[in-house]
């Protein structure tokens, strides 16, 4: 069975780190809407630092970063696995990333993560995943 989990107005740190922790225990989790999915900190400091990530590295050797939003969220999500190893990759193995809600998910009902709410912010200051994708280049 899989676990679904809306990623709407949810931190992005803290919602990886707890997949990370579900899914190394063996269970296997979606996340819905990841274009929703905010990161904490000043808009133009934030999206300097993801265009950083992207640019750095050479087209030929990389290092690759995504830009489409279900991507980032697995990639921070990969961050917080020991994804070299063979629990690791299995585990990443069981995250998938949807923009939106898919179809075949549309009628489950979703879990939100209270843990990783926006609400926890001391601050006004953040910025959805998609809007950082879009700076990116993404096409979602």
């Amino acid at each position: 069975m899989v676990t679904v989990i809306d990623a709407e107005n949810l931190l992005l740190g803290r919602l990886s780190s707890i997949v990370a922790t579900r899914v190394l225990a063996g269970e296997e989790i979606a996340i819905i809407n990841a274009e929703k999915a905010i990161v904490s900190g000043n808009r133009a400091m934030v999206i300097k630092e993801y265009y950083t990530k992207r640019v750095r590295g050479s087209v030929e050797g990389g290092p690759f970063y995504p830009r489409r939003p279900d991507h980032l969220v697995k990639r921070t999500i990969r961050g917080m696995l020991p994804y070299k190893t063979r629990p690791g990759a299995a585990a990443f193995r069981r995250v998938k990333a949807y923009v939106g809600v898919p179809y075949e998910l549309k009628d489950v009902q979703a879990e939100v993560l209270k843990d990783a709410h926006r609400d926890r912010l001391s601050s006004a200051r953040y910025v959805a995943v998609g809007e950082i994708s879009k700076v990116l280049g993404a096409k979602f």
